[in-house]
């Protein structure tokens, strides 16, 4: 069985889940403690991020690494084109994609961890050591998140205007392409990346930053979430999501 190592609540490792899902390929979502994840990425792989996916003796790190292994190993439901030019294309977006990841988690951390303990009951699970000590466990993982993700005030800023910059261009690609998909006429790398970048400020249903409580976010995240909704880009996630996004696995891991 392959075994895609992971944190319920990372855009990258729902990008992972996705290619994993689009594959049609069964796997287990297992989910690593934040901090502790580092030695076991470090020994299995070299590197100290997830995801990291497990197939039989293959261990294959970074959602783009993955997707790659994935075309070569299974090429049915193809990720990327044949045509070069196509397959040029998808890969630059990927590349913006994994730039524009990194500043909204920070952007996003900055303001759910502000505003709310759900996600920190997602990150220490439903049962386990951190549950049963969570008046412990939920403060420390909160320090440990705004430390390794550099959740301060200046790097935020930075962050929000990359983050519009990327959104702006992606917005501009998806209307040269005619709105329907970013790359060619079907679902690909391109479109899954983007779409799992943007899933956590649009509070997509069904996914890891579905929010029960709307009155949770700040004014600013409601602001900003509302703002993309407007774009062709939002409109194109919530669409993608909702008619391409089979989930196969329940992101909540185990």
């Amino acid at each position: 069985m392959r075994t895609l190592y992971q944190f319920p609540l990372s855009h990258f490792c729902e990008k992972a889940r996705w290619l994993l899902d689009h594959k049609e390929l069964d796997y287990v979502a297992h989910n690593l403690m934040p901090g502790v994840h580092r030695a076991f990425a470090q020994l299995k792989t070299g590197q100290n991020k997830l995801p990291i996916l497990r197939d039989m003796e293959h261990w294959i790190a970074d959602s783009t690494q993955i997707a790659l292994y994935l075309d070569d190993q299974y090429p049915e439901h193809t990720l990327l084109r044949a045509d070069p030019e196509l397959r040029q294309q998808a890969l630059e977006i990927n590349l913006l994609s994994v730039e524009l990841g990194r500043h909204v988690r920070r952007w996003a951390l900055s303001h759910v961890l502000a505003g709310s303990d759900e996600p920190l009951d997602i990150l220490i699970g439903e049962k386990g050591y951190l549950r049963q000590f969570e008046k412990y466990s939920k403060p420390l993982m909160k320090a440990l998140v705004s430390k390794g993700y550099q959740l301060g005030s200046d790097k935020v800023v930075e962050s929000q205007k990359i983050m519009q910059d990327l959104i702006t261009e992606l917005n501009e690609r998806l209307i040269q392409q005619g709105g329907r998909y970013l790359v060619g006429d079907r679902l690909g790398l391109a479109d899954i990346a983007v779409c799992s970048m943007l899933a956590p400020i649009l509070e997509i249903a069904g996914t890891p930053w579905e929010k029960e409580h709307e009155e949770s976010a700040s004014d600013e995240f409601k602001a900003y979430k509302a703002f993309l909704i407007a774009l062709p880009l939002g409109q194109y996630v919530l669409r993608i999501y909702q008619t391409e996004r089979h989930a196969r696995v329940d992101w909540r891991g185990v």
